[in-house]
């Protein structure tokens, strides 16, 4: 299992995610935010609103905040929208690829927060398109094996329109392209197949193959990206093997 999907599973061992819900809502309603400045508060024509919005019930959001963060992005009864999207490229532990987008009011404050946080953890900051080659923006579904039958779960996805179905060692992958993900989440829902992540990703074409030593400063060097208020999602193309995942998640 590489960098995307095994990182969102060390963070699902480790709480990560619901001891820090506060902050994992905020990232969410500046993109639900920008994505209403940027294309309108209709969801039904807004793709990118609609996906946020999908996004945050899927973290039981309540209804209220998302309605007033797409208010605050169509200017009704709040300030306009200052920060923009920015996407920082470099290098984490052993070479491996790391994509950080963020959404920022300062930028010069942000770019220094991540380049120290790369280079104390083994890695640095790099040029624009240096690395972004690497990786492709698909859709991406993981469901636990428990959860669902292989066979099922491949005609399903595949009829619906996925293009792969990828066996991890205790989740399935759904990989679709970006146009068709709604659709194939639409019909996992529908079966009533339980999934434990749904999210546009910019997933790697190639991994690097991270040892104890560098896969403990690499999990350490994700950490603190998405600690930092600025950062909405951290992508990288490391691989670790999973008993050295078990320990470090233990």
């Amino acid at each position: 299992m590489s960098g995307h999907s095994k990182w969102s599973t060390i963070k699902r061992k480790k709480g990560a995610i619901d001891a820090k819900r506060g902050k994992v809502f905020t990232k969410l309603i500046k993109e639900i935010t920008l994505a209403a400045r940027l294309g309108g508060g209709d969801a039904e024509a807004n793709a990118r609103l609609r996906q946020a919005i999908m996004a945050a019930k899927d973290e039981n959001m309540p209804k209220d905040n998302i309605e007033r963060a797409i208010k605050k992005g169509t200017g009704v009864g709040a300030d306009a929208v200052t920060f923009e999207e920015v996407t920082y490229e470099g290098y984490g532990p052993g070479g491996v690829a790391v994509l950080v987008e963020v959404m920022t009011d300062n930028k010069n404050r942000t770019v220094a927060e991540i380049r120290h946080i790369l280079s104390k953890h083994g890695g640095n900051l790099g040029e624009n398109g240096c690395v972004a080659w690497m990786f492709e923006k698909k859709g991406s579904i993981l469901l636990e094996k428990k959860s669902v039958n292989e066979d099922e779960l491949m005609e399903l996805a595949l009829e619906a329109g996925a293009q792969d179905v990828k066996e991890e060692e205790n989740e399935f992958e759904v990989i679709t392209d970006p146009a068709s993900f709604e659709e194939v989440k639409k019909a996992i829902d529908q079966r009533q197949f339980k999934y434990v992540e749904a999210r546009i990703s910019m997933i790697p074409q190639t991994t690097v193959k991270l040892e104890t030593g560098k896969a403990e400063q690499m999990l350490k060097m994700m950490e603190k990206l998405e600690d930092n208020d600025d950062v909405q999602n951290v992508y990288a193309n490391f691989d670790i093997a999973d008993d050295i995942m078990e320990r470090l998640s233990a």
